[in-house]
């Protein structure tokens, strides 16, 4: 195992991974945990997006979405997804592959709780990724949505989680002269232990 020491040390790139999170949340203007999330089409084609993740958990990367969106039927579909953030003000970056799979539990119906009414009422009126006729549909249905709905809307059936369980963890710093500093955590399987070496920049 490659030597690491500053902001590389530790055991667990779960919780360095949280430690640079942590950090760029005090620097990072707009949103420090958007991470921009690659899937692949039936035919290989890559697709790439910014969304938010919700939660680093003690062995995976928690995000939401609507499942019938591309994203959500991409990653059902392969099983697989990689995504990569980004912080501007730290010079940093963090980028994860792995295998993906459903989080449609108690913990996303309390995810989907704490959002704001208009959120959540967004993501029953939205048919995500599907074709739209005016934004002026797009409103209407969110009026009809809240009449139906009512003021405390459950989470539908169509929107959940994905945990992204990798097997691949790289962390990226920058370094002078583009001299970065790059260390790779990888894994055969989530049972097998994690072997780590540093990458040429």
């Amino acid at each position: 195992m490659s030597e690491r020491s500053g902001i590389f040390a530790g055991d667990n790139p779960f919780e360095i991974a949280q430690a640079w999170l942590s950090e760029a949340e005090a620097t990072e203007l707009n949103d420090p945990n958007a991470i921009a999330l690659s899937t692949v089409d039936a035919d290989g084609l890559p697709n790439v997006r910014m969304v938010l993740l919700k939660e680093i958990e003690k062995d995976a990367f928690v995000f939401f979405t609507n499942y019938e969106s591309k994203k959500g039927r991409e990653i059902d579909q392969s099983g697989k997804a990689a995504f990569v953030m980004h912080w501007k003000s730290q010079r940093r970056q963090i980028r994860v592959r792995g295998n993906v799979s459903r989080e449609d539990g108690p913990q996303a119906d309390s995810y989907f709780k704490s959002r704001s009414l208009k959120s959540r009422l967004g993501a029953w009126a939205s048919k995500q990724s599907q074709p739209l006729s005016s934004r002026a549909a797009l409103m209407a249905e969110v009026a009809k949505i809240t009449a139906l709905k009512g003021p405390d809307p459950d989470r539908p059936p169509f929107w959940g989680g994905f945990r992204i369980i990798p097997t691949e963890i790289e962390f990226w710093a920058d370094g002078a002269f583009r001299l970065h500093d790059r260390f790779v955590w990888r894994r055969e399987t989530p049972e097998h232990d994690w072997y780590v070496e540093r990458l040429n920049p």
